[in-house]
């Protein structure tokens, strides 16, 4: 059984197992918006076979993702100093292969546009959202050999 540990406005929080050992390859989640993010980590937490990694700065996400096994990345699209493409584009210069789902309330079409140029972003999840739009994005877009929700198809 695995808790997730209290997310830190800024700084990471990852799933742990009983024992404290960290599961294996995680979710990096990244929003300026600490409430929602908090929301979503509990959320996923509950339901996710693996660790996630929250992140309310794009800075801080960037500096730890080069020590972080993530099998994929959701970030926001609006964020204050960072939008979620910079964000990606930056990621891709790190790890060229991670793949991406954006989540947003803006109007962001794959293969559009300054997205266009980020092969990362995968899936866009418009804001408002069930979690289990979400899970299935993460499902269908992860780098493991086993997603994450098994029961979500």
């Amino acid at each position: 059984m695995q808790s997730a540990s209290s997310p830190s406005p800024n700084s990471q929080s990852a799933a742990v197992s009983d024992s404290g050992a960290p599961f294996g390859m995680g979710v990096m989640l990244l929003d300026d918006e600490v409430a929602y993010i908090d929301l979503l980590q509990q959320l996923l937490g509950e339901h996710l076979a693996c660790p996630v990694h929250s992140f309310s700065r794009p800075a801080a996400a960037l500096a730890a993702l080069p020590t972080l096994n993530v099998g994929l990345i959701v970030t926001d699209y609006h964020m204050p100093g960072m939008d979620g493409l910079e964000f990606l584009t930056a990621v891709q210069a790190i790890k060229p292969h991670l793949p991406a789902v954006m989540i947003t309330a803006h109007e962001i079409e794959l293969g559009v546009g300054r997205a266009a140029r980020v092969a990362a972003l995968k899936a866009v999840v418009r804001k408002p959202f069930k979690w289990t739009a979400l899970a299935e994005e993460i499902n269908r877009y992860w780098m493991g050999s086993r997603p994450p929700f098994p029961f979500v198809r």
